[in-house]
C-alpha cells in the first residue's frame, strides 16, 4: 500500500484514463492506481466494462467511469480527449494500453492486414500521445503511460511487421520526452517482453516472461522513481544489450 501512496503523491491531481480499459495490464494498472482517485476506463464496448469496473471499484477508486474508445479513429481523439476533461476535470495520468499482435504470416501476403496493425500500434499511438501531450502542456502537469515491446528493440523475421511498429513508437516517444522536458508533463515508456495473457494465448512463452499483474506492478514501480522507461523483467535489458551482436543470418531465424 506505501507503493501505492507514494505513486498517487508523485503523479499529483487529476483524473485516471485508461485507453484500452478491457485490456489485462491496463485494468492491473488502473487497480493499482484506484486508491482515492476518479478513474475513466476507455474501450470499445464500455457497458461490457462491468468486471473492470468492479475491480478499479474495490480497489478504493473514488468514482469509476466508461467511455467508448476506437483506438483506430484517429480524427476522434482529440474530442474525446476533450470531453472527459470536460466532464472529469484534467486528466492526471493516462495509460494507453491498446494494441495488436496480428497476424504476422497473414500480414505477409495482405497488405491490408499489415497495414492495419501498424495503424493500431503506432499510428493510434501517436495520435493519441500527441492530442494527450497537448492537453496536458496546457495545464502544466500530468503523466503519460505507454507500451512498447522488446520486439522494437531489433526487429525479428518472425513478428517484424508488429516489431516494427513497436519499434517506431520507440523513435516516436524518444522524440516526445525531449519535447516535454520542462513543461511538467513527462512520459513513461513500458517495454515488457513475452507477457503470458489473452493476447498471446495458444503461443509459447518467450524467455523471461511476464504476466499482466507483474507488468503493472513494474510500471506502478518505475512511476514512483520518476523514470522514464522500464524493461519488463529488468534482466531483458542485459540480454537485448547482447543480441545487439548476434549476426544477422542467426538473427534471422530466431523466434517470436
Amino acid at each position: 500500500m506505501k507503493d501505492t501512496a507514494d505513486t498517487a503523491d508523485r503523479l499529483g491531481p487529476g483524473v485516471v484514463v485508461v485507453f484500452g480499459g478491457r485490456s489485462e495490464i491496463g485494468t492491473e494498472l488502473a487497480v493499482r492506481l484506484a486508491p482515492g482517485a476518479t478513474v475513466v476506463l476507455a474501450a470499445r464496448g464500455p457497458e461490457r466494462l462491468g468486471e473492470q469496473v468492479a475491480a478499479v471499484r474495490a480497489a478504493g477508486a473514488q468514482a469509476v467511469h466508461t467511455v467508448a474508445f476506437d483506438a483506430d479513429d484517429v480524427a476522434a481523439h482529440g474530442a474525446l480527449i476533450d470531453a472527459i476533461v470536460a466532464e472529469h476535470g484534467p486528466i492526471g495520468t493516462a495509460v494507453l494500453a491498446f494494441g495488436v499482435l496480428g497476424d504476422q504470416a497473414r500480414a505477409e501476403r495482405d497488405p491490408a492486414h499489415a497495414a492495419a496493425i501498424v495503424h493500431t500500434d503506432f499510428v493510434a499511438q501517436v495520435s493519441l500521445l500527441t492530442a494527450l501531450a497537448a492537453a496536458m502542456r496546457e495545464v502544466g502537469v500530468g503523466t503519460i503511460v505507454t507500451f512498447s515491446s522488446v520486439a522494437g528493440v531489433r526487429v525479428r523475421r518472425a513478428n517484424y511487421v508488429y516489431g516494427s511498429a513497436k519499434a517506431g513508437l520507440d523513435g516516436f516517444c524518444a522524440g516526445l520526452t525531449d519535447a516535454l522536458h520542462g513543461s511538467g508533463v513527462r512520459l513513461l515508456v513500458v517495454r515488457p517482453g513475452f507477457v503470458i495473457g489473452r493476447m498471446t494465448e495458444g503461443m509459447s512463452p518467450a524467455p523471461l516472461p511476464s504476466t499482466p499483474a507483474q507488468v503493472a506492478d513494474a510500471t506502478v514501480r518505475a512511476l514512483r522513481r520518476g523514470r522514464s522507461h522500464v524493461w519488463v523483467p529488468g534482466a531483458l535489458r542485459l540480454l537485448f544489450f547482447a543480441l545487439r551482436m548476434v549476426p544477422r543470418p542467426v538473427w534471422r531465424r530466431m523466434p517470436r
